[in-house]
């Protein structure tokens, strides 16, 4: 059987050159498919396993609904964009995007990229749940950086941060180790996956909406040549981290 056998996909393109063939190849790879050609489709729409956007649609801005579908709902999604420039990813990302490719782009390269988001979301882990399915908060810590695998939410003295399933990701891993260099490849195999296809350059735009989103730059050292380092400022103790159960 297929590995992509079962798999469903929203694919949002408003393009029928495009759509036609891409749609036809992502079915003959085994996935079941939906296609729809605007922003206002894709938001009623039935969820998927996954989404894969283009930006450039006829009725809304496809950052607005790829914002939409992430309050919507947790299912990954993967842009697909011509806008090749790294306030333009780091736009993405904060929307909820998940992962992007830039057009044009090869379908096998695609498909390896669909395979590791969904690889990745199935195995990422959800919000640790009570007796009687209520979802647990995560414990209170007023001072420093809280970090809970378990509900998948992190709080920066007392406030909680909304974080895109990838930063969550590197957030974590980061801060298992604070004062660790730990190197780009690493990092890479780890949030993203060993056959990673894409641009390392990912990792950095990460890493920038990181640390707007943690208010102070000097959480996230870079070192050059080598990778990144979590450094708490001073005042702030090293963080808390629970791990998935």
């Amino acid at each position: 059987m297929s590995p992509t056998h079962g798999i469903s996909l929203l694919v949002v393109e408003d393009d029928p050159s495009i759509g036609d063939p891409l749609v036809e190849a992502l079915v003959h790879e085994g996935f079941t498919v939906q296609w729809v050609t605007s922003g206002t489709e894709a938001l009623s729409a039935p969820l998927a396993d996954l989404i894969l956007l283009d930006l450039g649609l006829p009725d809304l801005d496809g950052r607005e609904v790829c914002r939409r579908l992430r309050d919507r709902s947790p299912v990954p999604i993967i842009v697909l964009t011509a806008r090749d420039d790294e306030l333009e990813r780091v736009l993405l990302l904060e929307s909820g995007a998940d992962d992007y490719v830039l057009k044009p782009f090869g379908f096998r390269e695609l498909v390896a990229r669909i395979r590791a988001v969904h690889r990745r979301s199935v195995g990422g882990g959800g919000p640790s749940a009570e007796p009687g399915g209520a979802t647990a908060p995560p414990p209170r810590d007023e001072a420093g950086l809280l970090v809970d695998g378990r509900s998948r939410r992190v709080l920066l003295d007392g406030r909680e941060l909304d974080l895109a399933p990838k930063e969550f990701d590197l957030l974590a891993m980061l801060a298992s180790e604070p004062g660790r260099a730990i190197p780009r490849a690493a990092i890479i195999e780890k949030v993203w996956d060993e056959n990673w296809w894409g641009p390392t350059k990912t990792l950095d735009v990460h890493i920038a909406a990181l640390r707007r989103k943690l208010g102070e730059p000097g959480w996230i050292t870079t070192l050059r040549g080598v990778g990144y380092r979590l450094d708490p400022p001073p005042g702030c103790g090293a963080p808390t981290v629970i791990e998935a159960s």
